[in-house]
């Protein structure tokens, strides 16, 4: 029996829903197998800012309704819990605690889910690195800034995890760790609640170990229960992107796209190259731009009052912005509603546009997350997009392809990435 209850902890989320609605597995039973599992592994992953086993094991006693039905789940030390600190990943905040829930989590805890406890997070979701390591090979970075909720998903410690996304902090660490996650059109999932860092790009998404988990997950957090009715259809039509800034790509990551468009291709999906305008690679300094002046804005009081205990990656990235002055920001958000309404125009309805999700495996060394060159511009565009595993790299390592859909065609995004994913295995 205790090898059987420690083996539910690699239930999807969807598989684990079935299994309790039907009797077969208690949600008790299933949230002490992945505390089991996450308990086993914090030592060598370190994917948790904590785990609150006893708050876990209550809330499963009376969970067991709704869209998760039970599932346990893992919350990024960005987002406020009543029951949890919510230390952003700062020193500055350790154990704070909050009154309330954020709002996204109070719509997942209606809907039966679990919360485990709070996932790893770079500090304030920017720059700086967490101890948290890759499940596929320790040595190497998760990816961030969502490092925690990525390694916990793809170490069957939790089924789903909470993620964040102000440039490349869902797509690259799922690339990375090998498993699904979606950043669904910005303002999809509500924000408040979560602590914000650049507040024109800042979007709530979701990690799982199969496209239908994933949107499982986003419907209940989005209370949007059509999604997870969406059964798996190819796209009308497919473009490959290779940008901006595609000189940064490996062979591998590159044939993995490639190898993703000959599947749609061979399935009479017409595919062809994307023709993107010159001043496009201009976007990543864009998006990076309004990144960091925001960011300088939102810790303004963090900078000011407890600037001695920021680390240094991320001072120096704030001074950087203090460069920027208003009228800069303001020309740059208005490029960026600019840019917004070419992607309006130019993704049409049914259209999927392909390109990888990393520039290839996750780097070695826990120094840096790694490039999300591939994520900015989707980011600063406001679209869906999901990075899908798809094959490895030459140490072994995973690598994902993302697939990026029209504004508010999310839908159309999962429907096309299921098909997908149950092709390329």
């Amino acid at each position: 029996m205790n090898g059987e209850v420690s083996d539910l902890c690699r239930m999807g989320a969807r598989e684990a829903v079935a299994a309790i609605r039907a009797g077969r597995v208690s949600v008790r039973e299933l949230v002490d197998a992945c505390l089991a599992r996450a308990e086993a592994r914090e030592g060598e992953l370190h994917a948790w800012h904590c785990l609150w086993p006893e708050a876990a094991r209550s809330a499963a006693e009376a969970a067991g309704s709704g869209l998760l039905g039970g599932v346990p789940v893992g919350v990024k030390d960005l987002v406020a819990t009543s029951d949890l600190p919510t230390a952003c990943g700062s020193p500055i905040y350790q154990g704070h605690r909050t009154p309330g829930d954020a709002a996204c989590v109070a719509a997942l805890r209606a809907q039966g889910g679990v919360v485990l406890g709070k996932t790893a997070t770079t500090e304030f979701a920017a720059f700086t690195p967490t101890e948290t390591r890759n499940p596929r090979n320790p040595g190497h970075t998760p990816g961030g800034s969502s490092s925690g909720s990525a390694a916990a998903v793809a170490d069957f410690q939790v089924p789903v995890a909470i993620g964040t996304q102000t440039a490349g902090s869902i797509i690259r660490p799922a690339s990375f760790c090998g498993v699904v996650g979606l950043k669904p059109t910005f303002g999809t999932i509500e924000y408040a609640g979560v602590r914000s860092f650049a507040s024109s790009l800042d979007t709530l998404g979701a990690f799982a170990r199969n496209v239908g988990d994933v949107a499982l997950f986003i419907a209940a957090m989005a209370s949007w229960p059509e999604l997870t009715r969406i059964e798996p259809k190819p796209p009308a039509r497919v473009r490959i992107v290779r940008g901006p800034r595609w000189e940064a790509v490996t062979p591998e990551a590159e044939a993995a796209v490639e190898r993703a468009a000959t599947v749609l291709a061979e399935a009479g999906v017409p595919v062809e190259e994307a023709k993107l305008p010159e001043e496009f690679d201009s976007l990543v300094d864009l998006q990076d731009r309004i990144q960091i002046y925001e960011g300088r804005r939102a810790l303004a009081w963090e900078r000011t009052a407890r600037g001695e205990l920021l680390s240094e990656g991320l001072r120096y990235h704030l001074d950087r912005a203090g460069t920027l002055s208003f009228a800069d920001y303001r020309a740059d958000r208005i490029a960026q509603v600019e840019w917004q309404r070419w992607a309006d125009e130019t993704l049409t309805d049914g259209e999927i546009w392909l390109t990888a999700s990393a520039p290839g495996e996750a780097p070695e060394g826990l120094t840096s997350t790694g490039d999300p060159v591939f994520c900015r511009v989707w980011t600063l565009l406001h679209l869906p997009c999901i990075s899908l595993p798809n094959g490895v790299g030459p140490r072994g390592l995973p690598l994902g392809t993302q697939l990026i859909a029209p504004r508010w065609k999310d839908a159309d995004l999962v429907a096309a990435s299921a098909w997908l994913e149950a092709r390329l295995g």
